[in-house]
């Protein structure tokens, strides 16, 4: 089998700082190219295993990225380069890499990797300005060297420097179990944003591997304390009514949709639908509005990124700034 890797130019990378994946258009929304990023502690073969029922959407490209964090590969107290030991690392990536390889071009995958000695979400930007994929695959781990990837300001500044979207991949059991099935039964939390829009077509690209979709909205619990029953029914009715008209959407493209109204906290109210319905994973949208932002990428998205025992997919909006 031939080396699938691409190999890296420093001079490429220059100008990283503008927003990265401007070359993929969204046009038709389909998920061909997946970047898969592993440290392999808990992201290994069966969670990229889970993943490849995305070849019914189109999947044909998986990109893998292995960084190796340079205190790895520093001596103590800066006094020098472990060379041994990067070329070590290295090698036992590659290896990996190459037994994984081989199982999808028996599919009938095209396959690259990158495995660099660097900080994860620069070089992750990289790579995204790149291979401009569809989907970008990060693994979760709630202790050790991955925790730091999920700070808040991290996931923001992920999200915030590119408009591919992201899943947060979890093992959902403390045994570590990976659902066959990732996209089978998914639940989208909308918060009527602008965004929302490119979230829903982008659903729509996964119709063959999702069996049903539940779609939620949480109401504030300051619009329903009206002393006015009537009102109160009101205000659930209308949010029924577009959720309603969502899931019409979503079946004329041929996903069965049920819609769901919520009251309280959106996190806590997410996070209760996604175990009251047994979900595969949970799709989260985010607003090119600096306030709601604010409120969806950097606390409930970010926090159920962190928190939750579920699989979190984020889609963020068109107009991110660089």
């Amino acid at each position: 089998m031939s080396r699938p890797y691409k190999q890296k130019s420093g001079d490429q990378n220059k100008g990283l700082k503008k927003m990265t994946n401007q070359g993929r258009k969204d046009s038709t929304m389909e998920i061909k190219k997946l970047l898969f990023v592993t440290k392999f502690e808990g992201l290994c073969y069966d969670a990229l295993n889970s993943l490849l029922g995305l070849r019914k959407a189109a999947l044909d490209h998986v990109v893998f990225l292995n960084v190796i964090e340079r205190d790895n590969v520093t001596m103590k107290r800066g006094q020098g380069y472990l060379k041994e030991e990067e070329v070590k690392l290295k090698e036992t990536a590659n290896i990996r890499f190459i037994d994984w390889a081989e199982n999808l071009f028996e599919m009938g995958l095209e396959v690259g990797a990158y495995i660099e000695v660097s900080s994860l979400i620069p070089e992750i930007l990289k790579v995204v300005e790149r291979e401009s994929p569809d989907l970008i695959v990060i693994g979760h781990s709630p202790k050790g060297a991955l925790k730091q990837l999920y700070a808040g300001s991290d996931v923001a500044e992920l999200i915030r420097r590119t408009m591919v979207p992201i899943l947060v991949f979890k093992h959902m059991m403390e045994d570590k179990i990976v659902p066959e099935k990732l996209f089978e039964r998914p639940l989208f939390a909308t918060n009527w944003s602008e965004s929302g829009k490119k979230t829903i077509e982008y659903i729509k690209a996964m119709k063959n591997v999702i069996g049903e979709i539940h779609i939620m909205h949480v109401v504030k619990e300051s619009a329903l304390k009206s002393p006015d029953t009537h009102e109160v029914q009101k205000v659930r009715k209308a949010e029924r009514k577009r959720l309603d008209d969502l899931c019409d959407e979503l079946e004329e493209a041929g996903i069965n949709a049920r819609p769901h109204v919520y009251v309280g906290d959106p996190q806590k109210e997410i996070e209760k639908a996604a175990k009251e319905y047994q979900v595969s994973m949970v799709i989260l949208g985010s607003s090119d509005k600096a306030a709601i932002l604010e409120r969806w990428v950097g606390s409930v998205s970010k926090n159920i990124a962190d928190k939750s025992i579920f699989p979190c997919l984020l889609i963020p909006g068109e107009n991110r700034h660089p």
